[in-house]
């Protein structure tokens, strides 16, 4: 058989099978590459504050490098906007986080628009217990969160079930960032900076870094397996062939010694029965 696998044809074939191969198994490692997703940055970065200008940008989609770092900004809280987002829980009891609309400085869209992002100021056990949003210029240090989808139903008036970011530009009709920041510590200028919850009945957020994991894809795997197995039966293919001809050489010479012996034609008489009986 190693004669057969010799001849030119097969030679090219083998190498011919050899780069197919080697273009699948560079195939399964990029798939192996992509099933695990870009995971979070360590604590030591995300929990050092950085100019939320630097980190994030409006209406872009958030990485998960970019979710969970610290960030500060400065600028002003915009009057009247401000919601409920129900069903957020705090030592076991279920309320509402105060989101309200800050207008970053420095930040606006080509058209001279003022950019804003959703801030989480605090926590309440009923809708009442909610104060409006300072006046005033202030600084804010929060944890930069990735937006909520959207959920669909009623609600009630001032409320949302979700903290989706795009539906708050709907609703406030002002661009903003995809995004929100909770956990704040709120600097009112001639004031001292604290949560921005004091002479309130709104409880501080707490938002903690998430977990340090990076998630597994676990279809891009299946993915990368599949091209490892198309690798190989590229080159079991190659031997396949390079079997049949094999195989057909030797029938050929089995015949033409047959036919020698015989004095059959090669081929002729197969499996004929030579002395048949009268009946």
């Amino acid at each position: 058989m190693l004669k057969t696998a010799l001849k030119p044809r097969w030679i090219a074939a083998l190498v011919f099978a050899l780069a197919v191969s080697w273009v699948f198994v560079l195939l399964s490692q990029w798939q192996f590459s992509a099933s695990r997703s870009e995971g979070p940055p360590p604590p030591a970065a995300t929990e050092t504050v950085r100019p939320l200008t630097e980190v994030f940008t409006p209406a872009v989609p958030m990485k998960a490098s970019t979710a969970d770092q610290m960030v500060s900004f400065r600028g002003s809280f915009v009057p009247g906007k401000q919601v409920l987002v129900g069903h957020r829980l705090n030592e076991g009891r279920e309320g509402y986080w105060v989101v309200a609309a800050f207008a970053v400085d420095g930040v606006k869209t080509q058209a001279g628009e003022q950019v804003m992002i959703p801030v989480v100021r605090g926590w309440v056990a009923s809708p009442g217990d909610a104060a409006p949003a300072p006046a005033g210029r202030a600084d804010v240090v929060g944890r930069l969160l990735p937006t909520e989808a959207p959920e669909a139903g009623p609600a009630a008036p001032g409320q949302v079930a979700t903290l989706s970011a795009a539906q708050l530009i709907n609703l406030w009709d002002m661009p903003g960032y995809s995004g929100f920041v909770a956990g704040i510590q709120l600097g009112l200028d001639g004031a001292a900076p604290d949560a921005g919850t004091a002479g309130t009945k709104m409880v501080p957020v707490t938002v903690g870094p998430q977990p340090q994991e990076t998630p597994v894809n676990w279809l891009n795997i299946f993915y990368a397996v599949e091209w490892i197995v198309f690798a190989g039966f590229a080159v079991f293919l190659w031997w396949r062939l390079v079997a049949d001809d094999y195989r057909r050489q030797q029938e050929a010479l089995e015949d033409a010694a047959h036919a020698a012996a015989g004095g059959v034609q090669p081929g002729a008489g197969a499996g004929t029965d030579q002395n048949p009986t009268n009946s």
